[in-house]
């Protein structure tokens, strides 16, 4: 929802919120944006206090994936079955986690493909799918998120070579490259990476704002990044002037 959204973005540069100011910013009544308080606490993103909430976001951690996973939706859609159109039948593919990888999953579950995911919930997704071939990696799993991670994890996917790596990210700029939060996941994003013949990166144009903790690989390093058309352009021109190929899913 549009307006969950915009309180999210407050929330990222605020430490508290009123309900009374947010009621007449949206042009709603306070009773909705209790509802909507109500729900981000209940997806650890705000306190509740006495006429608004406290932020519980904290700058070097991601939202919550319940959270991220209403963000963008339509726009998450358009890059999954856009990337899933890069992907030829037969291909080994390596999958991240993530709410935009979640979309590629999606668009790919018809297909005939070797799928490698990196978090549990495309792997109950694509285990129903008649033609993939599902190969699942060991590790410890990250709660909340579900993500896959740790040595053994790193080792699974060092033990393969994949067509292409499918991997998702917290930020992505020509001056830092691609980066994320959760340090143990920028390991298994770097193997990942080391493991395939090409690499897709998925992501909305707003992570072209935002550079994370942990550097994953630089730009260089990356043959196709999938996005939407609000791309900022001195970000596209500068992943053009490295060999990346830009595709904006419309």
């Amino acid at each position: 929802m549009e307006r969950v959204r915009a309180i999210m973005n407050t929330l990222r540069t605020h430490d508290s919120v009123s309900v009374a100011e947010l009621a007449a910013e949206h042009g709603v009544s306070e009773m909705t944006i209790r509802r909507d308080l109500d729900e981000l606490a209940q997806q650890g993103v705000v306190r509740r206090v006495r006429g608004g909430a406290l932020s519980l976001l904290l700058r070097g951690e991601e939202p919550p994936f319940g959270v991220r996973e209403r963000e963008a939706v339509e726009v998450k859609r358009r890059i999954g079955e856009e990337t899933a159109a890069l992907i030829a039948d037969g291909e080994a593919v390596v999958l991240d986690g993530g709410t935009t990888a979640l979309e590629v999953a999606r668009a790919l579950a018809d297909r005939r493909l070797t799928v490698l995911p990196l978090a549990l919930q495309p792997v109950m997704l694509l285990a129903a799918a008649p033609r993939v071939r599902l190969v699942l990696p060991g590790g410890e799993v990250r709660k909340g998120e579900l993500n896959v991670m740790g040595p053994l994890t790193e080792s699974s996917i060092g033990a393969l070579r994949f067509d292409t790596a499918v991997i998702g990210c917290c930020g992505l700029s020509a001056e830092h490259g691609l980066t994320a939060h959760d340090l143990p996941e920028v390991a298994v994003k770097q193997a990942a990476i080391a493991a395939a013949r090409r690499v897709i990166v998925v992501c909305d144009s707003g992570k072209f704002a935002r550079t994370a903790f942990g550097a994953v690989c630089p730009i260089g390093r990356l043959d196709v990044v999938v996005t939407d058309p609000g791309i900022p352009p001195e970000e596209r021109d500068a992943l053009a002037a490295a060999g990346v190929m830009v595709r904006e899913a419309a």
